[in-house]
């Protein structure tokens, strides 16, 4: 039998033969339920990261565990070489489920970026018409759409390009949240597509005014440019709706989703499109050994059914508003600004006493809380959506201990 080891002696292995290319919580993690995950020593917290939105479903969700256990007995993988008996119920569940013809499954949010790179480029050149090798992007500041060569090369985040180029040509960058610099852009005939996040997630939460979703799409159409959506993060009811578009009823022409379309419980990505632009790639132009496996399909179609079968985009809608009213409440000047949608939250930090965002996610751990920052003085809230209100309010309870501990 396996010696169990210490949270301090796993760490140690981390660091010694892991890659450091991350910077995590001193907490290691054994066991996760519902809201909550449990340390290596047995140590209870609630998960307000929720693997960055990826365990919208909470943790190891009983029925989309057993629909992976069930299709894992039967069947694994065919590559796309074959048919196989799953695959095609699933498109036609998560196509009528989001309301396009066709879906393009992958495995992880950058390889559904990137995908949807390479279509907009597809019909650009088929059916816009834009000179070979002259199609451009419209990409916003503060994006984060991965962590490729291609993707990074759009990034204006020095930690994710620096020191990795050359870099892949064809993106323009604009402000977020900028209508007018959007316009100015589109007028170039040679513009394919406008990428955009409804919310950006990593950038630190930051949500645009109301009513940009609605007219960035607008002039998307104006100019003949497709509107790409990536819901990675901010879709499969994160943001109160299912996806953070819908709260201005835009329909993306490329639609990116990725973490919660599983639970958490297998890497799935899919980009959803109608035929006029995913008829575009033909055989043997795009592809992905794993991408619509029998069990990803399955996993798939179980989690998006939790999502309904258990209203998480009502629930999310509903306690993401008695979150934010509770964070304001906090009696603290080191709470500079609250915002967000749904259980998509960020609370602003400002420095007391040489104490950071950092050490604010230190403590609540210590109180038996996990988040993250992110860019230093930002604090992202994001728990699993299967919360309960009750769960919330004592999770609250040890955010506020937490904060307040350094009045």
């Amino acid at each position: 039998m396996v010696e169990k080891l210490s949270s301090k002696e796993l760490i140690a292995l981390e660091d010694k033969y892991g890659a450091h290319n991350y910077h995590p919580l001193p907490v290691v993690l054994a066991k996760g339920e519902g809201a909550k995950v449990w340390d290596a020593e047995g140590k209870e917290y609630y998960d307000f990261l929720s693997a960055y939105s990826a365990v919208n479903q909470g943790h190891c969700h009983p029925k989309i565990v057993g629909a992976l256990k069930e299709q894992a007995e039967t069947l694994t993988l065919t590559s796309r070489a074959f048919f196989n008996n799953v695959l095609g119920v699933y498109e036609k569940y998560i196509t009528e489920y989001f309301g396009y013809d066709k879906v393009l499954p992958m495995n992880s949010g950058a390889e559904g970026d990137e995908t949807a790179l390479k279509l907009a480029r597809k019909w650009g050149y088929m059916k816009k018409g834009i000179p070979e090798n002259q199609a451009k992007i419209i990409v916003c500041e503060n994006n984060f759409h991965g962590r490729t060569i291609t993707i990074i090369s759009m990034s204006t985040d020095p930690d994710a390009y620096k020191d990795y180029g050359p870099y892949t040509p064809g993106f323009v960058t604009i402000p977020y949240n900028d209508l007018e610099a959007l316009e100015k852009e589109l007028k170039d005939p040679n513009v394919a597509a406008f990428l955009v996040e409804p919310i950006q997630g990593e950038a630190g939460v930051y949500v645009p005014e109301d009513g940009y979703l609605k007219k960035s799409s607008e002039l998307c159409k104006k100019y003949n440019v497709l509107f790409i959506a990536d819901e990675v993060q901010t879709g499969i009811a994160r943001t109160g709706k299912l996806l953070a578009v819908d709260h201005e009823d835009v329909r993306p022409d490329i639609l990116i989703l990725g973490k919660a379309l599983s639970g958490g419980v297998y890497p799935i990505s899919a980009v959803l499109a109608d035929d006029d632009i995913m008829l575009c790639i033909k055989p043997g132009e795009h592809g992905s050994t794993f991408g619509g496996n029998p069990i990803a399909a399955r996993v798939a179609m179980a989690a998006l059914e939790v999502v309904k079968e258990e209203n998480l985009a009502e629930r999310a809608e509903r306690l993401g508003k008695i979150f934010r009213e509770e964070m304001r409440n906090i009696d603290s000047d080191m709470i500079e600004l609250v915002r967000g949608k749904g259980l998509l939250n960020a609370v602003v930090i400002r420095p007391k006493n040489g104490k950071e965002a950092w050490d604010v996610c230190v403590k609540m751990a210590e109180n038996g809380l996990l988040a993250k920052p992110t860019h230093q003085h930002i604090i992202r809230f994001a728990p699993p959506l299967v919360i309960s209100e009750e769960e919330l309010m004592e999770a609250v309870d040890r955010i506020k201990k937490s904060i307040l501990a350094f009045e």
